[in-house]
């Protein structure tokens, strides 16, 4: 017995002429049909029903209503206002996400809770705290108008709105990478004579990078569905501030499913789209790191 426990891996099974490691859930056979099921059941055959009824129209029918005027409008609105949401954090999710690991300060625990806000906020609730905030009437709203900015009812209002419902993504991505990244590189990058901007450049960037894009990805995957945060403050005006998915409910209170079906093809077509842009871009970074 001494012996077989002396040659015999912790945690391996041998087959064959090596040793396999032993999984925690048994099974590679059951675990992968689980995942199957779920996956299929969730986000496959729904997202197949959605393809499958837009293409019970004609093409012609299909091109008039998914590509119209005001769906085109609707469509560029969400993508514009989504990328700058993202955009915006990218920077202040970094900045949140380096101050909550790097440094210890009164209320930290607060805002570490605050930040996941979003998560647990129902969007409805969001919107209209927003819409009561940046209205002209509003706290904010108000200052924001003496100088000349619209907020409230005005494609600014979505991506105030698009940027609170997205910042948790990038924090919450980009913050188990920093605590990984140990501040002795940093140190030791600015002992060799490297100034801050080189240090955040070449050092910390690369290792941040993949985990950054992949927060960037997700909140503009957010913003381009979004919409419960987004009508109360957005105006919901036609070829100004009417977001694409406010356009399929509108498609759907009149019935029309076909048409509803059509512009959430071309929303999904468009996400699918952009994420595999990122996602290339992320393999293509680790590649190149290992090179």
């Amino acid at each position: 017995m001494a012996g077989f426990a002396s040659t015999r891996p912790l945690g391996r099974v041998k087959r064959g002429e090596g040793w396999l490691r032993r999984s925690a859930i048994p099974g590679f056979g059951l675990t992968f049909g689980v995942t199957a099921t779920v996956l299929s059941l969730v986000v496959l055959i729904p997202l197949s029903a959605v393809a499958a009824r837009a293409l019970t129209l004609s093409p012609d029918a299909f091109l008039k209503v998914a590509f119209s005027v005001r769906a085109v409008d609707a469509y560029w609105l969400s993508i514009w206002t989504s990328l700058i949401a993202a955009s915006l954090n990218g920077v202040f999710g970094l900045a949140i996400a380096w101050a909550l690991v790097r440094y210890r300060f009164p209320g930290k625990m607060a805002l570490n809770a605050v930040v996941d806000l979003p998560f647990a906020l129902p969007t409805a609730v969001a919107g209209i705290a927003l819409a009561t905030l940046y209205a002209n009437t509003g706290l904010v709203g108000a200052l924001l108008e003496k100088v000349g900015i619209k907020a409230a009812y005005n494609p600014v209002g979505i991506v105030i709105a698009l940027t609170f419902v997205g910042v948790p993504f990038v924090v919450r991505t980009v913050e188990p990478i920093l605590k990984d990244l140990a501040a002795d590189v940093e140190e030791a990058s600015a002992s060799l004579g490297a100034s801050r901007l080189q240090t955040l450049v070449r050092v910390v960037a690369p290792g941040l990078a993949p985990a950054w894009l992949t927060g960037f990805a997700m909140a503009f995957a957010r913003g381009i569905g979004e919409y419960g945060s987004v009508i109360f403050i957005a105006g919901n005006m036609p070829y100004r501030s009417e977001i694409a998915p406010l356009l399929i409910t509108i498609q759907l209170e009149q019935f029309d499913y076909g048409a509803a079906s059509a512009i959430a093809l071309v929303m999904l077509l468009i996400s699918f789209a952009m994420l595999l842009v990122i996602n290339a871009t992320q393999a293509w970074m680790k590649r190149s790191r290992v090179r």
